[in-house]
């Protein structure tokens, strides 16, 4: 019998996953991390990225979060976030157009905080951007 452990991934708008899972691999900030079940307990922050979830007998699944905080407990990870979304569910023109405007934010800039938001937002649809192109090349 495989160990599994539950994952709950939860956004600022609902709960996006919520199940049985074998393995988790998250952005955090000082680098990447996987999780298997009766991992040591851990707090850390998330970077924005994706979370991939692996569970036995399934394709893995990708949810992009824009960072957060993940919770590792021996038998439960929980991954909170202002927004997670189903990598499937990612329009790649809407985040093209979001790139756009930091861009143009970050050229315009008026103030230290308009330039922080800027690069704030230039690092989320990196990530979303990345995650887009990495599913494509899963789908080929």
């Amino acid at each position: 019998m495989a160990h599994t452990m539950r994952l709950d991934i939860v956004s600022a708008e609902s709960e996006i996953f919520s199940g049985t899972v074998n393995a988790v691999f998250a952005p955090a900030v000082m680098g990447d991390v996987g999780i298997y079940p009766k991992h040591t307990p851990l707090v850390t922050r998330l970077k924005p990225g994706e979370v991939k979830i692996q569970v036995e007998g399934e394709e893995d699944q990708y949810i992009y979060v824009s960072g957060g905080m993940l919770e590792v407990q021996p038998d439960v990870v929980t991954v909170l976030s202002d927004t997670a979304i189903r990598a499937d569910d990612l329009d790649e023109s809407l985040v093209l157009q979001a790139k756009q405007q930091a861009e143009e934010s970050l050229a315009d800039r008026q103030s230290d905080i308009d330039s922080a938001r800027a690069l704030a937002e230039l690092a989320e649809t990196a990530a979303q951007l990345r995650m887009i192109e990495k599913l494509r090349k899963l789908k080929r």
